[in-house]
Parts: C-alpha cells; structure tokens; sequence
C-alpha cells in the first residue's frame, strides 16, 4: 500500500519532449555498458543495475522531457551524465549506506574528487564504473565550456558527492533534519544547482559570470533545485523512507517537525513547492529584468540569461512528467491526475494537451501572499521560554560604552530630522537610549577592550538606524527608486584604497564613513573587499523589504529565511568576525558544511526570537509583512499562537541543530584540515563567540524597551502638536491621514 495519496501539483508550464529519445535511449545503454555500470555487483547479492533496470528508468525519457530543444549529441551527452549520477546514488546506497561503513565512504569519494580536473591535467586510471563514467564524461564536457563554467560545475560537483557523507551520517544516528537544515543541505545533496549547471550545457549558453552571483540568478538557481527536490521526495518516499530505509525525504523531516500523518506531511511538502514554484516565476519574470536593465547587460547575454531560466523551467515541467512515469518512483494515478499528461501523450502530441490545467494550487497561495490586512490589532505576543543553554556574559566597559554610544549618535545626526525626508525623526534621543544597543553589544563582544565595544555598539545602531530609516524615508511613500539612489551611493562611503569620499548628506552616510574608516582602515586589501561585499549584501537586502512591502506580498518561507540573515545583519557580523582573524585559518574553511550550518543555525536562531519579540511592533504599528510568525500564518494559513509555536519550535531544532554540530561535527573538521594550535583556537573561539553573540541578543531583546507593548502605545500615541489624530503611519495609509504631502529623501547629489 502506497504510504500516501499524491496531491495536486501546480503546472504552470506544459511539458515538451525531444525528437532525439530514440537515439539517445540507444546510446545511452549502450554507454552504460561499456562503463561497467550493468555486472556491477551488490554487496547483498545481485548486480546493482542489469539492462532491464536501467531500461525501465529511462533516464533517456527524463532527459528528453528535461532537455526538450537540443540536438541528439547534446541529449546523448546529458543524459550519459545522468545515468551516471543516478548510478553513483545507488551504488553509494549499496556499498556504504546500508553497511555504515564511514571510512569507505570517504575512500570512494576522494577517488572520484581525482577525476574532477583542469583539461591540461592529466586523470589516474579508474578503478570502478562510477570512476570511469565520470572521467569518461569530464573529458566530453568540460573542455568545451568556461573556466568560470567549469569551477562552478566542479563545485556542484563535489557537493552531490562529499554531503552524501551529511545522509550517512544521519543515518547512522538514526537522525532526522529540521526543515530548515534538510532543504538547505538537500540543495548540496540532491544534485539541482548540479542539473542547473548542465541547462547551460543543454541550452549552448552560459551564465555571464559578473551575474552568476546576482541575487536574481542564485535565486533562480535555488528555487529550481528545491523545487527539483521536493517534487522528487514526494515521488520517491515509497521506495526512500519505506523501502530502503532512508531518512533524507521533506515528506518525513515535516512528518516528523510537526507530528502529522504522512498525508498532512505530503500536503505540506507540495505547498512549500508551489510557494518555491511561484518565487521562480517571480524572480525570472521581475527580479532578473529588472538586474538586467540595471546593469546595462549585452543583448548576447540577455539572451543567454533568458535561455537559462527558459531551460530551468523546461526541467520543471519535463522532471514532473518523468517522475509520473517512471519505474523508479510512486506515481501510480499521476499519468490521470496531472494536467499536463491528460489527452494524447506520445511524441508531438504536446499541442493537443492543456497547456494550463493545474494552475489551481499556485493561484491559491499567490492569492494568500498578496492579501495580508495592514495593521491589524494582533496584541503582544507571548514567545517564553525560549530554549538557550549558553550563559550571559557583560564586558566590564558597559557603563562606558552607554555614554559613549549616545554621543556618538548625537554626532552622526541619528537624533535629528532629516531634511527632505519629511518624516521627522527615526529615533528621539531618548528612543536611542531606550534602545541600549550598548547592553547588546556588552554581551556578545563581552571581552572586547574598549574601544573595541564602542565600535560594536556603534556598528549595532547604524545598521539598526538604516533598518529603521529605510521604511520611514522610502517605504511610506513607495519612493523605490530613491532607495536605490541612497542604496547606490553607500559604497562611495567605504573606499577600498585612497579614492575621495563625499560629503554625506545623512546620518546612514555619515555613520558609514565614519565606521568604515575605524574598522576596514586596519585590514588588508583583500578584506576590506570582503567586508564590504558583506555590507553592500545587508543594505541591499532593504531594497528587497521595499519591493515586498510595496507590493503587499508576503515573502515565501525559504526566501524569508535566507533573506532575514542579511536584513538583521548577521551576515555582515560574522563576516567581520572571520575576518579578524583571516589570515590565521586556511581558506575555504568557513565554506565547509560544518562551520557553514553552524553559523547559519545560530542566525536563523537570532532572527526568529528577534521576529516574535518584535511581532506586535511590526505587524500592528509598522504594517510590516517580513516577520517570520506572519510569514507562518500566511502559509499554514493557521492563527498567530499556532503560527508562534511553530517558529519557536524552529528555533529550538536551529539551536539543538547548532548543539549537535558542535558535539559531533566541529573536532572531526579540525582534524580533517589538520589545523595547527593557533588555527584551531580560532575555530573555536568563533564557535564560542556564536554561543554568546545569541545569548546576548535574547537577553537584550527581553530587556530592551523596543518591543514591550507599553512602550509601543506611547511612541505610536497621537501627538498634539501635529494637528491630526494619530492613525495608521505605514504603506498605503497616507489617505487616511491629514498632512502635507512628504517630498522624496534627500539622498545628495551622486559623485
């Protein structure tokens, strides 16, 4: 009995098929052959492929739905390359994941790593099919695209392989993922960004590389392969989670994070694929034009730009009609029950079938995305006890620091109207007081000298500052092109060597040069790039809170999550604190698996105390839609106390998450990149420093005036002098109040 019902998916993109299948089904059986892919034997008994196998996967068929334009070489080349990934999945299962055998794992792995090379470079002799496919088929791609194509493929490369080890290991402890840790490292795993990589090879075009790190590319990557991903899991838990044992499937890291039915579980994994779905659509259709345009990109690479995303989205379609049909999967029903396979199915038969059949499911939740109420009375929302094992710690410099702070402030301007914003002022001094960034940065910098602590409290209000001050200036007004006027111009305020900084006409600006010139003065060249990257990263994630807020849209889950490290500047912290010490460590190590979930489950942890204390403040008195207890509401569709214990769950799977790593994970990286003394105090300072950095912010946020729901009513209560009621004072409400008409911020002349 199949362990659940399929649910309705959305198809917004009808499926095509290549009129090269015939060819390549040919020639790929032939090639897996002459690998070694079809005798190879199963440590249980039994080859682990055998013709009959392969032919009833028909990777071929998957290929041509995927790959719908290119020509039969081309489709022979892909679909060689996944008839060889699928084959190292399942021998990898074979030999290691049901055994448990560790060390041999790692063995296979470095032996393929060795076949991974630059083409002057010269391969060892295979010794196993999965060595020889691959090699086999490094020498017939990589030579005929870019170096930067080849890194990147290298990378995705590697991922699929190494974080097999991430499964194994959860394995063998019997370990499921929260939700959050299982599609981040499913994207690793599972081998999408690695598919993404090969729509370019298929397509004939490659991404420019100045825009391979855009946020519009990665997020058309990213969406992609966890919408790739999921999709997979729900066809394949029958066979993964039932028959084989795995524990790496959404179906069951949700059935086991909210303790529901396989059903409920399957329900919740498509929703969060449509959501992905939708955020792929927005991001190609809106996001990606709009860089483009921005950029003044080449016509030749507006094209090749539109022919990935148009390939990606051929993937989607073609990979849904592929897994309702294959062997390999559950699907049963899903040939009747998908929109895209209702009528004639055979070759050149797409014309005749609804191009827009199973569109239900996305119209839904863009529908719920985009009809969040403003300013509804929701109350104070009680978030204790949040889990926190780690103690509390306060430098000694704190007294100082609090007098420090103020005055600095003061200078910056921060206490002061801005002229042309008419907004008034972001804080009052005495708000500033309230705020006691100082307190907050006492604790997470607790053994910092000084100097060193008015520098972290002063770092803590700018970024605070320009996280209140960009909704006040441009938010109510929907000016989203002075935004990004003053967005434009703050990293005139961070030069790199000697270059004239101008005169700032803000406090954002004026706080900026005076904070850059104290802290990136110091640093090699190579960081101050970095921190600057860093910065840059945070404040243009503010333009993202502008563009969602001015169109009422409620971000989906994933891109909330990933998005809220950079606006509450965690990010950018963490930078600075490996940078401190970058040229004590190797490099790369923050890139490894361990060090990056660390960091990550310690922000994710962060952002989601700071969003339920500061619930009441955003949705009721600043009509906000970037909190993640509303972002909770919007897409269970469940109440704001329901929604609330889901997102203290989730902070304490991220800090439970974060516990595990440094039990189980931290000294087997430290000996793995045989780090010497100094190197590994590093690591482990870093480590400690993340455990205070988040006790330190939730003591702050339980002390800190901001978010009690007294202080709130006071701030936001009418005031006599300007001659109106108080009302509602975020977007969209400037009808319902008396005033002059504000003009747009005064961002300066650009230099």
């Amino acid at each position: 009995m199949d362990a659940f019902t399929l649910p309705d998916f959305y198809l917004s993109h009808p499926a095509r098929i290549n009129p090269h299948l015939e060819r390549s089904r040919v020639h790929t059986m032939d090639w897996a052959r002459r690998m070694g892919m079809l005798d190879t034997p199963a440590p249980r008994g039994g080859p682990v492929w055998d013709e009959h196998s392969l032919a009833a996967m028909d990777y071929a068929l998957m290929c041509a739905y995927t790959h719908p334009d290119c020509d039969g070489p081309a489709l022979d080349l892909i679909t060689d390359w996944y008839v060889w990934v699928f084959f190292f999945d399942d021998h990898f299962l074979e030999l290691f994941k049901y055994s448990g055998d560790l060390a041999g794992a790692q063995g296979y792995l470095d032996g393929l790593e060795r076949f991974m090379i630059a083409p002057d470079e010269e391969a060892p002799e295979p010794a196993n099919p999965a060595e020889a496919g691959l090699h086999d088929l490094w020498q017939r791609t990589v030579p005929h695209m870019s170096d930067d194509w080849r890194r990147r493929f290298t990378l995705s490369t590697h991922n699929l392989m190494v974080e097999s080890m991430w499964e194994l290991d959860n394995i063998n402890r019997h370990r499921v993922a929260n939700p959050i840790e299982y599609i981040q490292m499913r994207r690793r795993v599972g081998g999408a960004p690695w598919s993404a990589n090969l729509v370019e090879v298929a397509v004939g075009a490659e991404i420019p590389p100045q825009l391979a790190a855009s946020r519009p590319v990665t997020v058309l990557v990213d969406t992609f392969a966890d919408a790739v991903h999921l999709r997979n899991d729900l066809f394949s838990y029958q066979r993964e989670v039932r028959e084989e044992g795995e524990n790496s499937n959404a179906v069951l890291v949700f059935e086991r994070f909210f303790d529901c039915s396989t059903q409920e579980a399957a329900e919740l994994v498509n929703d969060q694929l449509t959501s992905r779905l939708l955020q792929f659509e927005d991001t190609a259709l809106v996001e990606t034009p709009a860089l483009l345009a921005e950029r003044s990109v080449p016509l030749q690479e507006q094209a090749a730009v539109a022919a990935f995303a148009k390939g990606l989205q051929d993937w989607q379609a073609g990979g849904h009609e592929w897994h309702a049909r294959s062997s390999r999967y559950m699907n049963e029903g899903a040939t009747a029950r998908s929109g895209g396979l209702q009528g004639p199915t055979g070759l050149g038969t797409s014309a005749g079938r609804p191009a827009f059949s199973s569109v239900e499911p996305g119209a839904r939740r863009r529908a719920r995305q985009h009809s969040q109420p403003l300013f509804p009375q929701v109350g104070q929302l009680e978030c204790e006890p949040l889990y926190m094992p780690f103690p509390i710690r306060r430098s000694p410099h704190l007294d100082d620091a609090r007098r420090y702070a103020v005055e600095w402030a003061r200078n910056m301007g921060m206490t002061d109207s801005v002229p042309g914003t008419g907004s008034g002022t972001v804080w009052t001094e005495q708000e500033f007081i309230d705020l006691d960034l100082a307190y907050c940065a006492s604790m997470i910098h607790a053994d910092a000298e000084r100097e060193q602590l008015y520098l972290s409290s002063d770092w803590l209000a700018w970024g605070t500052y320009g996280d209140d001050a960009y909704p006040k200036w441009f938010g109510a007004t929907r000016n989203l092109e002075a935004a990004k006027l003053q967005d434009q111009r703050l990293p005139l305020f961070m030069p790199l060597e000697d270059e004239p900084v101008p005169e700032p006409a803000n406090p954002i600006e004026r706080g900026l040069a005076d904070l850059w010139r104290r802290t990136a003065g110091p640093m090699t060249a190579d960081s101050r790039r970095q921190f600057r990257a860093a910065v840059e990263t945070m404040t243009s994630s503010w333009l993202w809170e502008l563009h969602n807020q001015a169109q009422n849209r409620v971000p989906d889950p994933v891109d909330y999550i990933e998005m809220r490290r950079r606006t509450f500047g965690s990010d950018m912290t963490i930078s600075l604190a490996r940078l401190a010490h970058n040229e004590e460590v190797p490099e790369g190590i923050y890139r490894t698996r361990t060090l990056r979930e660390l960091e990550t489950a310690a922000q994710d942890y962060a952002c989601f105390l700071n969003d339920l204390y500061s619930y009441q403040k955003e949705i009721e008195f600043e009509g906000e839609v970037h909190n993640m207890v509303l972002v909770v509401e919007n897409f269970l569709g469940v109440g704001r106390e329901t929604a609330r214990d889901v997102v203290v769950d989730l902070a304490r799977a991220r800090m439970e998450q974060f516990e595990h790593i440094l039990a189980t994970g931290l000294d087997g990286l430290l000996d793995e990149w045989d780090l010497d003394d100094r190197a590994r105090a590093v690591i482990v300072g870093h480590a400690a420093g993340l455990k205070e950095w988040m006790s330190g912010i939730l003591e702050w946020h339980r002390a800190c005036l901001r978010y009690k729901a007294d202080y709130l009513r006071r701030k936001h209560a009418p005031d006599p002098r300007q001659g109106f009621s108080w009302g509602p004072t975020g977007l969209g409400t400037s009808a319902a109040r008396i005033g002059k008409a504000a003009p747009s911020p005064a961002v300066g002349a650009r230099s």
